[in-house]
């Protein structure tokens, strides 16, 4: 799937990619500036995450409560090496069934769950943003 969409498609963006998701585990890729975590902001408020959701830039990962469920939300930019994300215990999240929203999974490419959804982000010269979805296998 691919979508070209601006900043007041946002809601309509996040339905798609929740029901073209073949996974719970969505990794986003793209540069600096892409959206990515505007993005994981308005997938998780479809979700029915509540509260505030902003980057775990230094903390790497934040919890989310859902109603009968968890959303954890990635930020591997500032990490060093694999053994960081192993101290986070990362492969327990990716297996506890829960959401996993990874944002750089560049960074722990051999960490990463075989099934997951990747998401590719590309900010366009109007301001508008392009999205690819597809799984990984």
């Amino acid at each position: 799937m691919e979508l070209t969409y601006t900043l007041q498609q946002l809601p309509e963006v996040a339905s798609k990619v929740l029901s073209g998701a073949s996974t719970r585990t969505l990794l986003f890729y793209g540069e600096m500036g892409a959206g990515k975590t505007t993005l994981i902001k308005e997938i998780a408020k479809t979700l029915g995450v509540q509260e505030s959701l902003s980057s775990p830039t230094f903390s790497i990962v934040n919890e989310h409560q859902l109603d009968n469920d968890k959303l954890y939300h990635f930020d591997f930019y500032r990490l060093r090496n694999l053994e960081e994300a192993y101290d986070i215990g990362l492969e327990e999240y990716f297996f506890s069934g829960s959401w996993n929203f990874v944002e750089w999974p560049e960074k722990v490419t051999e960490l990463l769950p075989s099934d997951s959804t990747k998401i590719k982000l590309t900010k366009n010269d109007n301001g508008s943003r392009t999205l690819s979805l597809m799984p990984v296998k």
